[in-house]
């Protein structure tokens, strides 16, 4: 008999999507077993409400200490151990999708598997990345060089099953024995770059992340909001996750080149990234749920 599993959902004013991804589950389960917990990390709206009017999932309401807290929160407080299927509120799970990773996730050493993910309009998502190094910092990926760019933007590669340094972590079915290795997510990083150091640290002790396109997924995205604030965040925590692997002269100049890339971006009108080159550069202006606002290398 297959293991049972453990579906993880971290909810944030989630509650114009939340219904329909938990709608979505049992087809994509497709006679597998599963349990279903909700964190909500202190939503505003009436994500609560909506939840907790189901019978289907166990609602766990929390402050809101980040994205990988959540989902540790949610690990520990389901009886399952089976794997753990870590789910965004805002996807939509294709019939016989989740039975199809579990299937993949039984080959050896497999850290986590994620699907092939689409938008709401049915376009490829680029979902799959390499691991950060000094030549793609400079955020040149429109250049389409794997040298240079983290995101895997050849369409080719989305077309059949293979290894990956690390994925988007909307989706993604993680083996117990390796989230258990690890410790968990690293909660340090509260939002961003959480799934990109799980799965390498996972490669770092002999697993790998596998891409799995028969299983699909519909990602909406965007529900979370974007503000100036939260991009800061995201190029802050790719420093920190550098810096956490990386000798201190390879981080300042990766952090030079983050300044230059976001630097490039305000040039093209993105002025949010001005917010993020303060933070760089300014550690008393990094947002505070970082605790790396004591030092210039963030770490």
């Amino acid at each position: 008999m297959a293991p049972e599993i453990a579906v993880v959902v971290v909810t944030y004013n989630s509650s114009a999507v939340i219904g329909d991804l938990l709608d979505s589950l049992p087809a994509a389960l497709a006679g597998l077993s599963a349990r279903v917990v909700v964190v909500d990390n202190g939503s505003s709206d009436d994500t609560c409400d909506v939840v907790s009017r189901r019978g289907d999932c166990v609602l766990v309401r929390e402050q809101n200490r980040g994205y990988a807290a959540g989902l540790n929160t949610g690990v520990r407080a389901l009886p399952v151990e089976g794997p753990i299927l870590l789910l965004n509120p805002d996807v939509r799970m294709d019939p016989g999708s989740v039975a199809v990773m579990a299937s993949t996730l039984q080959q050896p050493r497999t850290a986590a598997v994620v699907p092939r993910l689409v938008d709401d309009h049915g376009q490829l998502s680029l979902s799959l990345r390499r691991e950060p190094t000094l030549g793609r910092a400079l955020g040149l990926g429109r250049t389409r060089r794997p040298a240079l760019s983290e995101t895997v933007q050849d369409h080719g590669a989305y077309a059949s099953p293979h290894v990956t340094d690390w994925a988007t972590g909307a989706v993604m079915l993680l083996s117990r024995e390796c989230f258990d290795a690890l410790g968990g997510w690293d909660e340090s990083y509260f939002l961003y770059s959480e799934e990109t150091d799980y799965c390498l640290r996972a490669r770092d002790i002999g697993w790998v992340t596998r891409y799995e396109p028969a299983a699909l997924a519909v990602h909406i995205g965007g529900q979370s909001g974007r503000s100036a604030r939260i991009h800061a965040m995201q190029i802050v925590n790719r420093v920190r996750l550098f810096r956490r692997r990386h000798g201190r002269g390879a981080s300042v100049l990766y952090l030079l080149l983050a300044v230059a890339s976001e630097t490039s971006w305000v040039l093209r009108g993105h002025h949010e990234s001005a917010t993020a080159i303060k933070a760089l550069l300014v550690p008393g202006s990094r947002p505070v749920e970082l605790g790396c606002s004591d030092r210039m290398l963030p770490s």
